[in-house]
């Protein structure tokens, strides 16, 4: 018997589009059989999709290349797990607790009920919840992860509520579903489920921090005795670099390669020789200098915010995406936050790329992470036959699924939450060109928001 089961995901950036489809046996491992991408300038910004028509049709003709991979065709897809990032998401705090008749099983729905009184008191009209990871939950005077099956006639617990704008589901499904045709089967959060893949159970526990560094933002997530205690989107990412670097009078398509060929996240000595087609070495080296610090300053400053020390993190930290390639910025990282820094990879023995041509090495840890979400807590296939009046290349009507639309979390906890909220007030510190510590001065208020913007979500 053929156990074999199809997974279709995509990830929607603000430098690129990546799909994936991925075969899974049910044996926990995952085949990725087929990668494409399609660069997406200006039509995104800060993970929200501007550009509802262009987006369509890129995502469009990226299922359409995957659907003529050998390992696909000719089934086609027929519903996609779509990741959710951008700068509006962050996580809130949240507990709720029940009083129960005496001794008392805990069970699945008295965790729901905790969660759903969570929720009351979290809601507010501009947000939108994602997700609700469970944290610490205490049953009598015990506390654990896992209350499931203890006795007690009092429970409390914590869940940090992910929440984001309603627009960038909105348009997400008014891109995907109206002018692409294809039913997105449920929203993962991203940055869930790269942690899920790419952190060790060990590392969550002795406390670690996942930085994932795009185009326009930096996702920070960090993990403690084993459950998120903190997370958070910065609104600075590698393009920042790069739009310094066009004021050097350059296109931004030449300041991006001069930026990856060239550019230093740390200072070194050159001399003011012309020898970058005109351009002084030390002038760029100034710019994109500067701009790293700032970016390290805020993602550094995380920890403060999460109430911990470098010493509570010894799990070190994962740093995933475009912009940790900039040369020596894990060294910054690492110098800045006393952090043992590694560079993010998949696990050996999960996950096999079979279609390692189109692969586009660590950009496509986000994506891959989805699909591996969607493998691993839901029975779904993705793919299916096609119609005879269906012609090749062109996208399937949105098919109406069995299972409701819920979001998809990316850690498999009994307790997973599927709901969805919004925005955070997150501000960014103006650009300053100067050393690590001036940053350090200035960066205390910087996510913090205004005095009366989460009074009614924590009520």
């Amino acid at each position: 018997m053929n156990n074999d089961r199809y997974i279709a995901a995509i990830e929607i950036s603000s430098s690129k589009i990546i799909g994936a489809i991925g075969k899974t046996s049910g044996r926990g491992d995952l085949d990725i059989i087929a990668l494409e991408q399609e660069k997406c300038v200006e039509s995104v910004r800060y993970g929200n999709i501007q550009n509802l028509e262009e987006t369509s049709t890129r995502i469009a003709r990226i299922i359409n290349k995957l659907e003529r991979k050998a390992g696909v065709a000719p089934r086609v897809v027929g519903r996609l797990f779509v990741g959710l990032s951008g700068r509006s998401i962050r996580s809130i705090s949240s507990e709720a607790s029940l009083t129960l008749q005496e001794d008392t099983e805990i069970t699945q729905d008295i965790i729901m009920r905790l969660r759903d009184e969570a929720l009351k008191k979290a809601i507010d009209s501009s947000l939108e919840v994602v997700d609700a990871v469970p944290g610490i939950f205490t049953v009598g005077k015990t506390e654990t992860r896992n209350p499931i099956g203890q006795i007690g006639n009092r429970i409390k617990g914590s869940f940090d509520l992910i929440v984001c704008r309603p627009e960038i589901k909105r348009n997400l499904s008014r891109t995907i579903t109206e002018k692409a045709g294809i039913k997105i089967e449920r929203f993962v959060v991203t940055a869930l489920a790269t942690a899920h893949l790419i952190l060790k159970p060990e590392e969550k526990r002795l406390g670690c921090m996942l930085v994932d560094m795009g185009a326009e933002t930096t996702t920070v997530s960090i993990y403690k005795n084993g459950g998120l205690q903190y997370f958070a989107t910065i609104p600075l990412g590698g393009r920042n670099i790069t739009r310094d670097l066009t004021t050097l009078n350059l296109l931004e398509e030449r300041a991006e390669e001069i930026k990856t060929l060239s550019g230093n996240a740390i200072a070194i000595s050159q001399s003011a020789v012309h020898n970058l087609n005109g351009l002084k070495v030390q002038d760029v080296n100034n710019l994109v200098v500067a701009r790293a610090e700032e970016i390290v300053a805020n993602v550094v400053e995380q920890m403060v915010y999460a109430s911990l020390k470098d010493s509570d993190l010894s799990g070190g930290m994962k740093v995933i995406g475009g912009g940790c390639k900039l040369a020596r910025m894990t060294e910054l990282l690492a110098q800045q936050s006393n952090l043992h820094v590694s560079i993010g990879k998949l696990p050996e023995g999960i996950i096999y790329i079979e279609d390692s041509e189109n692969n586009p090495g660590i950009e496509s840890l986000e994506v891959i992470s989805i699909a591996y979400a969607a493998a691993t807590l839901s029975q779904t296939d993705c793919l299916e036959e096609r119609r005879e009046s269906q012609p090749t290349g062109q996208p399937q009507q949105p098919q109406q699924s069995q299972q409701p639309q819920q979001p998809l979390q990316g850690q498999p906890v009994q307790t997973r939450a599927a709901v969805e909220r919004e925005e955070p007030t997150v501000r960014v510190k103006p650009h300053k060109r100067s050393l690590f510590e001036g940053f350090k001065r200035r960066i205390t208020n910087l996510f913090s928001p205004p005095e009366d913007d989460e009074s009614d979500l924590l009520d």
